[in-house]
């Protein structure tokens, strides 16, 4: 699967274990910056991936940043976007399971690489399991289709 990555500055160490892992699993990750430490804005390089995925050229994509708050709060600002902000494994099931997100956010200064990778593997190898969660999904959309036409 091709899937966007970008990060800010804070989350651009674990930007690139991510990379890296998902690469070694037969992914390929669309690096669209930042490629340094260098300080950043993070909503600059959020918004890449959120047009990508909210335009539906990408079907998944991954942000990091310091917390992870940041790069969620932009991307969900997109109508089609469900961006997840996940911190432990459960989180990571939930936002596939029931959520179906569509753009997993790591805080990339709490994680140790272990965990990053963990999260993203159990994000990638979960389905959305419809249902019941379809129509709580539908009801996300049609919220940002409705404040969008005002």
């Amino acid at each position: 699967m091709i899937i966007p990555i970008a990060s800010d500055h804070a989350g651009y160490p674990a930007k690139e274990i991510v990379k890296a892992f998902l690469e070694e699993n037969g992914h390929t990750p669309i690096d669209f910056g930042t490629h340094s430490e260098d300080s950043v804005d993070y909503p600059d390089y959020a918004v890449q991936v959120s047009e990508k995925v909210n335009s539906n050229e990408y079907e998944l994509g991954i942000l990091i940043c310091g917390s992870g708050q940041g790069v969620c709060m932009t991307a969900n600002k997109y109508p089609r976007i469900r961006a997840g902000l996940v911190y432990n494994t459960e989180s990571a099931k939930m936002t596939r399971l029931h959520n179906n997100a569509n753009i997993l956010c790591l805080p990339g200064r709490e994680l140790e690489e272990q965990q990053l990778k963990e999260l993203v593997q159990t994000w990638l190898d979960t389905d959305f399991e419809g249902g019941r969660h379809e129509r709580r999904t539908k009801k996300i959309e049609s919220l940002t289709q409705k404040n969008t036409n005002k």
